[in-house]
């Protein structure tokens, strides 16, 4: 497998540092609202990333953290009169429920920032007495010109990057590049004992203990999204090698932006969702085939058009496998013909070839769907159910590497339609035209359309 790797701005084979395990750390949401559809991108991609390391054979540590303190967090939870502890166990709570409906599965250890405040300030204390840090009035900054490295991620020399940068007043640093490990104690604020005083973590700190803990001193893949490559991922990178004096990530994956129909997401522009909101309007996994339909480094457009297209894009491999399933059924036994075997595993292979080429989950859809156009125009009830039940594996197989087209059907529901079927074929066969209109009707009030086909009666769920 090929990966686009940020450092080294060109795809890299994919060799870990164990031939068996993968050490993986993704940048998790800071828990002070609902997360938006930005946010949910890095979730599924790196998801997905996760699924098919796992599906070709890896052993996957997938860390995420929650930011859990935060100036935004300090902010909302006094506007509420509650506690940050409060304001943060609530929006974990409701990122868990978000990220189920869109697939995201739990990673292996969810760290928070303040159950790891002693990897933090154990980071922090390297980091000074490697000489790459200094405390000021209680504070601890990280002497960014010190790390010849600064930079490398973002790769912008130093100069460009502090030609940027803008000094607070309220700061005691030395260099307007310098950046903040530790906050000393303020007013209504959280705050844990240090031997600089009482204070806060900075936000980049967190990610590097964390890591560090979770993961140890190098790291395999980092991922998140573009926007963190500066100053998020440069300074975990400076705190982390500077700690350490090691590697610390081989890595570095990160996805594109979205847009919401053309225009950067904002506030002020009224086209800021989240995907709470949007779930109000589609499910899941329309949400979650949207994202994986474009290359995760391009920039994507959110739009009502797109998730149309997305919708009826999934609903048409549902549609397949219901009649694959409704085939089956009917099928005899027998081998599945060898030129169609072939064709349908050549769909597997490029599915690999595309996870392979630096995560294009649209080509790997677009491997799905060759199935799907398979099944539609070779596969009939003359084709023996071993067929059928290739075709149908595939989809399930594949999909579930992408986290997608593997809801199975209400098995109660089944048999009571099948049931109601066939009380209708029997009043059918009786030539009882008015039982067997009142079944269809009956069947129609529950949402279910059925169809007479030379194999059958056939039903679905009118959504």
């Amino acid at each position: 497998m090929k990966i686009y790797n940020t450092l080294t701005r060109s795809k890299q084979e994919f060799v870990p540092m164990d031939k068996d395990n993968v050490k993986m750390y993704s940048c998790g949401p800071t828990v002070y609202d609902y997360f938006h559809i930005g946010n949910a991108r890095p979730f599924i991609v790196f998801d997905t990333m996760r699924r098919y390391l796992e599906y070709i054979g890896y052993n996957v540590t997938f860390v995420q953290n929650f930011t859990d303190i935060d100036d935004k967090m300090i902010k909302r939870a006094n506007a509420e009169g509650i506690t940050v502890k409060e304001l943060g166990e609530r929006f974990i709570a409701e990122y868990f429920k978000d990220a189920e409906a869109i697939g995201v599965r739990k990673a292996t250890i969810h760290p928070k920032a303040t159950e790891n405040i002693d990897a933090i300030i154990d980071t922090v204390e390297k980091l000074i007495d490697n000489g790459y840090a200094y405390e000021a009035d209680g504070s601890v900054y990280f002497a960014t010109k010190k790390f010849d490295g600064y930079g490398k991620l973002s790769q912008q020399p130093l100069e460009d990057l502090e030609a940027g940068a803008r000094i607070d007043v309220s700061e005691h640093k030395k260099d307007p590049m310098d950046f903040a490990l530790w906050k000393s104690r303020k007013e209504g604020e959280p705050f844990w004992d240090s031997p600089w005083g009482q204070g806060r973590p900075g936000w980049h700190i967190e990610c590097s203990a964390m890591a560090n803990k979770y993961l140890g001193e190098t790291i395999d893949i980092h991922s998140g999204g573009q926007d963190l490559i500066f100053p998020h991922h440069e300074n975990e990178i400076a705190q982390s090698e500077c700690a350490n004096c090691a590697q610390f990530s081989r890595y570095w994956m990160h996805n594109g932006y979205i847009n919401i129909d053309g225009k950067k997401m904002s506030k002020s522009l009224g086209n800021f969702f989240t995907v709470r909101d949007i779930l109000k309007e589609y499910d899941g996994e329309t949400i979650r085939f949207f994202m994986l339909s474009a290359h995760y480094r391009s920039p994507i457009n959110f739009a009502d058009t797109l998730m149309e297209q997305s919708k009826s894009a999934v609903e048409r491999v549902y549609t397949c496998i219901e009649n694959l399933e409704f085939l089956k059924g009917a099928a005899a036994e027998g081998e599945c013909d060898a030129e169609l075997a072939e064709k349908l595993n050549g769909c597997r292979d490029k599915f690999r070839r595309a996870m392979d080429d630096d995560l294009n989950t649209a080509d790997a859809i677009a491997a799905i769907f060759d199935i799907v156009y398979i099944a539609n125009t070779e596969i009939t009830s003359g084709s023996g159910k071993a067929a059928t039940e290739l075709a149908l594996s595939l989809i399930r197989e594949l999909g579930g590497v992408l986290g997608l087209f593997t809801k199975q059907k209400d098995n109660s529901l089944d048999a009571e339609v099948e049931a109601l079927i066939e009380q209708r074929n029997a009043a059918r066969k009786a030539k009882d035209w008015a039982a067997a209109d009142a079944i269809r009707d009956k069947l129609k009030a529950m949402n279910i359309i059925i169809k007479d086909t030379r194999d059958g009666v056939k039903w679905t769920i009118q959504v």
